[in-house]
């Protein structure tokens, strides 16, 4: 890691107080430009093209909350301004993955506007660690929108009710995001895939309330043992996803193999007409892709080799990690030119 990194911030966000201050008030102060700036680009992101003055709304409210973020380290999703956002943005029906992607349009505006401020721009040296708050505070924009829309009757579209992880859905929408932003600043990411073990033959053994009670059990338990900005979701009927940017490969990969001994350690459940504890266990896969600046990478396809990976950790005898790392087989491309 660079140096610079370490001299204003640390990985477990303890920013400056008044570099956290100074950068806010910049983006309040130009909040118009970047507000601008960025619904000139965003009707271009989609096939749907919204109008000018919803598109500025949406803007204002995403500056101002990557402001408030900045500034005071999270965003409350229970305050006006998450409602404001979740209730502007669901008079459109406004997609996740749109509005997403109108989040990272506002990051990557802010931070060109923060960049040419002589004190901290980018030649200044706090610029690495201003790029750190900008990034981790449109993180907490996003996860703050997601948690407020958990809290609204379309929460279930965002959550899964089982689990209450994030769902599918949702899943995807961060999962673009992240690939893209990987490519723009050239870090790696890294997803793992968890498979219950016969979860069919649970349930037909012991009935599909037992199966629904181990996935909920299962959720609870996914949810504690990753970190807060690690995206945790429900991925399909017994397969959980995470995502985790800017990790290194070894703790991707000690992050899964500790996840799977956790639950074949502390997951069972009784068999009533025995008495006896039935344990639980999941197969799990870890695909690690090393991104270069400028490098494009499909999600589709990324989830497809986490997916034929989940079924070589099966078809091996399951209750283990199979690891893809790098390539061949991701296929990080240049974009086109």
């Amino acid at each position: 890691m660079d140096t610079s990194e370490t001299t204003f911030g640390d990985e477990a966000g303890n920013f400056p107080a008044d570099l956290r201050q100074q950068v806010a008030s910049i983006l309040v102060e130009q909040a118009d430009i970047i507000t601008a700036d960025t619904v000139a680009i965003f009707p271009y992101s989609g096939s749907e093209e919204l109008d000018a003055d919803y598109s500025q709304r949406i803007g204002r409210l995403l500056t101002q909350l990557l402001a408030v973020s900045i500034r005071d380290g999270r965003v409350d999703a229970r305050g006006t301004s998450a409602g404001d956002l979740y209730r502007l943005s669901s008079e459109r029906a406004f997609s996740v993955q749109r509005l997403f992607t109108f989040a990272y349009l506002t990051e990557r505006t802010a931070l060109d506007e923060l960049a040419l401020n002589e004190t901290i721009g980018a030649t200044s040296e706090p610029w690495p660690t201003v790029g750190q708050l900008v990034r981790r505070g449109s993180f907490d924009v996003l996860a703050a929108y997601a948690e407020r829309a958990q809290l609204e009757p379309a929460g279930a579209t965002m959550t899964d009710r089982l689990t209450t992880l994030y769902s599918r859905l949702l899943f995807d929408a961060v999962l673009a995001k992240e690939v893209d932003k990987a490519g723009r600043f050239g870090y790696g990411v890294s997803i793992i895939m968890f498979d219950v073990d016969r979860l069919s033959a649970i349930n037909e053994a012991f009935g599909y309330g037992v199966g629904d009670k181990v996935l909920e059990r299962l959720g609870i338990l996914m949810r504690t043992y990753f970190r807060q900005h690690d995206w945790v979701a429900r991925f399909s009927e017994d397969i959980f996803i995470v995502l985790l940017a800017r990790t290194d490969p070894e703790h991707a990969v000690e992050l899964a193999e500790r996840a799977r001994h956790t639950v074949e350690e502390r997951l069972w459940f009784t068999d009533h007409r025995t008495d006896k504890q039935v344990p639980v266990t999941v197969s799990a896969a870890v695909v690690n892709v090393p991104v270069l600046v400028g490098d494009v990478i499909d999600p589709e396809k990324l989830l497809a080799i986490g997916g034929a990976a989940l079924e070589s950790a099966k078809r091996n005898g399951r209750n283990r990690v199979e690891t893809v790392d790098g390539s061949p087989g991701i296929q990080v491309r240049p974009p086109n030119l």
